[in-house]
């Protein structure tokens, strides 16, 4: 049964134009704010919400997503308020697909079932979750594909010939190529070798592929949206957000102002790129 993920890159696809999908954490600064900041992103143009799930060991993340997450946890954020948030989100808008992305940690302390059984419930459609290799796909990825939940893999430019096809085994929803080494919020990747290396990844999977790492600007979301099938944005956004905090922490501006202008602007890049041919 096709998911919203699935049915939003396949109208897209018929379009002509890439996604924009968009990061930000859960509960930063604050749940109201983030709530506030999730409601705008599709009226500025995200066509896919990745939901961040605050951990306290983030290990894949820079310096800016992992000081959301602290900011998250402690305004009292938990795996249990981000599943509500969805739900909250989900009384105005039964459309826009909901990716949640983050560390096993709080999802095995929660519970694998129930997880499953409240995301399902808040319209959740896929999940990311970074240190979950395939090796462990018993632990989450089966019961969720079970259950009718996307899981959707990272592959990077370390990931050969040889390991992406057990990479890719279990993938749904699209593939999420991280278009460098390193922690998130590094610099763009040069696009040229992203092409490439989505069109390797092509070769392995019909699935469509997301190209995420460094994106900040209109121009640079049209240049590697023209080369993949979504381009992610998130260390910008988050940074969009933090820039509204006053230095004690109080409100020096409008953290959904702040980020409905820059996906305002992003969109536009992503819908003046138009998709290579498929094959």
């Amino acid at each position: 049964m096709a998911t919203r993920i699935d049915r939003r890159l396949a109208a897209l696809q018929v379009e002509g134009r890439p996604a924009l999908v968009t990061y930000f954490m859960a509960g930063d600064p604050d749940y109201t704010t983030s709530l506030g900041v999730m409601k705008a992103l599709p009226a500025a143009g995200a066509d896919i919400i990745e939901l961040g799930m605050p951990f306290s060991d983030p290990m894949a993340d820079g310096p800016a997503i992992q000081a959301a997450g602290l900011r998250a946890l402690k305004g009292g954020q938990t795996l249990g308020r981000t599943l509500g948030m969805a739900r909250e989100f989900r009384h105005d808008d039964g459309d826009t697909p909901i990716v949640l992305m983050g560390y096993y940690n709080p999802i095995y302390v929660y519970g694998v079932d129930r997880f499953l059984a409240d995301a399902i419930a808040a319209g959740i459609d896929g999940l990311i979750v970074v240190d979950l290799p395939p090796e462990m796909d018993g632990e989450l990825c089966v019961p969720a594909l079970r259950a009718g939940v996307n899981f959707i893999r990272l592959a990077t430019p370390t990931t050969d010939d040889l390991r992406l096809p057990k990479v890719l085994q279990n993938t749904s929803g699209f593939v999420y190529y991280v278009s460098m080494t390193g922690i998130t919020g590094a610099a763009l990747a040069d696009t040229g070798r992203v092409a490439t290396a989505v069109r390797r990844i092509k070769s392995h999977t019909k699935l469509p592929v997301c190209v995420g790492f460094g994106v900040k600007t209109a121009d640079q979301a049209r240049t590697i949206g023209a080369a993949a099938d979504g381009v992610v944005v998130g260390t910008a956004i988050v940074n969009a957000v933090a820039g509204a905090i006053g230095p004690g922490g109080g409100q020096a501006g409008d953290a959904v102002e702040a980020v409905s202008t820059l996906v305002r602007d992003l969109s536009r890049g992503v819908r003046t790129a138009r998709l290579a041919p498929a094959g």
